[in-house]
C-alpha cells in the first residue's frame, strides 16, 4: 500500500461535522479559558527561593538556639556558610529551572546533589579533627530529625512558590528541591548545633543534603505516576 492509497482512503472516509456540534465544543473550550498571569523571571525566583532558603533555618535557629555558629569561629564561619550559600544559589537556580519546561541547566540534579554533598563533607574533614565518637547515633539521630524539621516546611514554602510552574521531569525536579531543602537544614544545624565532632559531622549533618534530595525525588516520582 502507498502513501496514495492511505490519502485516497483517509479522503474517502472524511465527512462533514456537524456545525452545532463544532460551536458547542468551541463555546465549552472557551468559557474556560482565561488569560494567564506569566511567571516572575528566573531569577527573581530563584531569589525568592533562596532567601526562603536562609529565613526558615535562621528562625528554626533562633528558637533552638545559636549555639553552633557563637562557638565555631571565624575561621570556620568563612569556610562552612559561603559553601553552603554558594550550593544554595545552585540548588535554587536549578530547581526553578526543572520547573519551567526549556529552562538552561548547567547541571542536573543528581550532579548538583553529588557536588553539594561532597564540598560540604570536605569542608568539615578540613576543619574539624575530634574524632571521638560517643555517643555517635544517639546524637547523630537527633541532629538527622532536626535538620530534616527544617528541610520539610522549607521544602513546602519553595512549593508554594514555585507552584505555577511544571515540571517536565518530576523526579528530577524533586530530586533538585530536596537538595535545597536539605541544605537549609545543614544551614540550621550549622547556626545551631554545637557538636564539633568530625564524624558526627561529616556523617549526621552531611545526611540531612541526601535525605532531603531522595525524599523529594521519591514525592516527584509519585507525583509523576498520578
Amino acid at each position: 500500500m502507498t502513501n496514495k492509497d492511505i490519502d485516497d482512503i483517509l479522503k474517502s472516509s472524511t465527512h462533514e461535522a456537524d456545525p452545532a456540534l463544532l460551536a458547542g465544543i468551541a463555546a465549552s473550550i472557551s468559557a474556560r479559558l482565561a488569560p494567564v498571569r506569566p511567571l516572575p523571571p528566573s531569577w527573581a525566583l530563584t531569589a525568592a527561593i533562596a532567601v526562603i532558603c536562609g529565613i526558615v533555618p535562621t528562625v528554626a535557629a533562633f528558637f533552638l538556639g545559636f549555639q553552633g555558629i557563637e562557638r565555631l569561629g571565624m575561621d570556620r564561619i568563612r569556610w562552612i556558610f559561603p559553601t553552603l550559600v554558594l550550593f544554595t544559589i545552585f540548588a535554587a537556580s536549578l530547581t526553578v529551572a526543572e520547573m519551567i519546561p526549556g529552562s538552561r541547566r548547567i547541571v542536573n540534579a543528581g550532579t548538583l546533589l553529588a557536588a553539594s554533598s561532597l564540598a560540604v563533607l570536605a569542608v568539615f574533614a578540613l576543619l574539624f579533627h575530634d574524632f571521638d565518637m560517643s555517643r555517635f547515633i544517639p546524637q547523630g539521630l537527633v541532629c538527622l530529625g532536626v535538620g530534616m524539621l527544617v528541610a520539610i516546611p522549607t521544602g513546602l514554602a519553595n512549593w508554594l512558590a514555585l507552584r505555577r510552574g511544571f515540571a517536565v521531569n518530576a523526579t528530577s525536579a524533586g530530586l533538585a528541591a530536596g537538595t535545597l531543602a536539605g541544605l537549609a537544614g545543614v544551614i540550621a544545624l550549622e547556626l545551631h548545633c554545637p557538636n564539633f565532632r568530625a564524624m558526627h559531622l561529616m556523617v549526621w549533618h552531611t545526611a540531612v543534603i541526601l535525605v532531603g534530595a531522595f525524599t523529594g525525588a521519591m514525592l516527584g516520582s509519585l507525583i509523576a505516576r498520578k
